[in-house]
């Protein structure tokens, strides 16, 4: 090879990455030997060389690029446009030892994928390598391939999919539980995506939006005539539904005028349409959703307690979003990413404190409006909601001698640093959190 005494080459230890290729370009030998060494031992093909003109012959050869800023024969933050003018698939991270927000937000516009400091945190930076070339181990291991767009980063949300996932063979009725907003409908599809159903059709029925006097209508069907307005006959929800699953979105909305003949389908009777003469049977799975209490709703006789008893048989609570910590983030840029947006390290902090009791809808929407408003590829502060930006983490009056919960968590992590001696995986477990929440509190926090 013409370039073999400037070029190092090291082949996988491990298969699961043995196919995508890693290009360093770092004039420092030894941060260059370290990441090359590491990255190996996570699985990829590395390339490394110590300057842009050796670099170049590369690049098509590479699936991601790890680029110092300050080189000796170029700046990284300019070969950038260079690099995505001849090779836009191939994404590029830009390292070095001096952060500075304006770089950042000049190398995102420029069309760099990610800009991290030195030292790199290391498995950080194999994470950040596995999203950007589309190798999402943690997900995957265990449970198959998740649809694209689920993040399931926290325990808690970890935990909710093994559910799922055991559940999902079955026939059981399942009832999630959760706040509005958290997500309970995701949870529906998985559960039908992963069951012998998924050919199937998955109906949803939006109890909140069923009017009393058309629910029994739009859900068992009617024959013509049978009441004004009736010209044509109309299959229900239920029939659509045959042979796949009817998810009853906010159940504790149903009319209790259609709950005893939604009951008599759940013990397996056959029912008719309104005006009809002829028994219909339907084999189907019925997911339901509330965030109400439904036990409260049956003490005050609003929900029969007899179909209460037939939808809880499997219950999936999903938390709300401020107990899925480790989540916001990873969301935070899932919806940022059609406006080709990142978040500043202030913005992550004020994310990470608000307590969003909007849950992901409310966080999708925050995001969605602050990439339309944000002048740059950065979305800075002053780009948020109001709400978001002055929120403060206790509404009654504190003393003066009061920590503020930020200041609280921010010791708590260097206590934790100090206890680990440095580690941050034994950090994280000390804290209770993932490591890759404890990085983002880190930049969050400057530490």
């Amino acid at each position: 090879m013409k370039y073999k005494d400037k070029v190092s080459f090291v082949v996988p230890m491990k298969k699961e990455n043995a196919e995508k290729v890693i290009l360093i370009v770092d004039d420092d030998n030894a941060q260059r030997d370290l990441l090359s060494r590491y990255l190996t031992r996570a699985g990829f093909s590395v390339l490394a060389v110590a300057n842009y003109k050796d670099a170049k012959p590369l690049l098509g050869h590479a699936n991601l690029i790890l680029l110092d800023v300050r080189l000796p024969d170029a700046n990284g933050v300019e070969k950038v446009p260079e690099i995505k003018s001849q090779f836009p698939e191939i994404p590029v991270i830009l390292l070095t030892a001096f952060i500075d927000v304006r770089d950042a937000v000049q190398a995102i516009k420029q069309g760099a994928a990610d800009y991290l400091e030195k030292p790199v945190d290391l498995d950080e930076l194999v994470e950040v390598i596995q999203e950007q070339v589309g190798i999402h181990l943690s997900e995957n291991i265990e449970y198959g391939n998740l649809p694209e767009g689920f993040v399931c980063y926290s325990d808690s949300m970890k935990k909710v999919v093994q559910d799922c996932f055991r559940v999902a063979p079955t026939n059981a009725i399942v009832l999630i539980t959760g706040e509005s907003g958290v997500g309970k409908e995701w949870i529906a599809r998985l559960i039908h995506q992963f069951s012998e159903r998924k050919t199937k059709p998955l109906v949803v029925v939006d109890c909140t939006h069923l009017p009393e006097t058309l629910a029994e209508s739009i859900l068992f069907g009617h024959e013509t005539g049978s009441f004004t307005g009736a010209i044509t006959q109309q299959k229900g929800q239920l029939e659509e539904a045959h042979g796949g699953t009817l998810f009853l979105d906010e159940v504790g909305e149903l009319p209790l005028s259609v709950q005893p003949k939604l009951l008599r389908v759940l013990e397996g009777a056959p029912f008719r349409r309104i005006g009809g003469t002829k028994d219909i049977h339907v084999d189907l799975r019925i997911i339901s959703a509330t965030n109400r209490n439904l036990e409260i709703e049956v003490q005050e006789g609003k929900f029969r307690q007899d179909l209460f008893y037939r939808l809880h048989v499997i219950t999936i609570h999903v938390p709300p979003l401020r107990e899925r910590i480790d989540d916001i983030l990873p969301l935070a840029e899932l919806f940022l990413k059609p406006y080709n947006k990142t978040l500043s390290p202030s913005v992550q902090r004020l994310l990470l404190r608000y307590p969003w009791f909007g849950n992901v809808r409310e966080l999708r929407n925050a995001m969605e409006r602050s990439a339309i408003l944000a002048n740059g590829p950065m979305i800075m502060p002053e780009d948020l909601p109001d709400l978001i930006q002055n929120y403060s983490d206790w509404d009654e009056p504190q003393s003066p001698s009061t920590l503020r919960l930020d200041e609280l968590e921010r010791g708590a992590i260097l206590n934790a640093l100090k206890e680990a001696g440095g580690n941050r995986t034994r950090a994280a477990e000390i804290l209770g959190i993932s490591r890759r929440t404890l990085i983002y509190k880190l930049r969050a926090y400057g530490l």
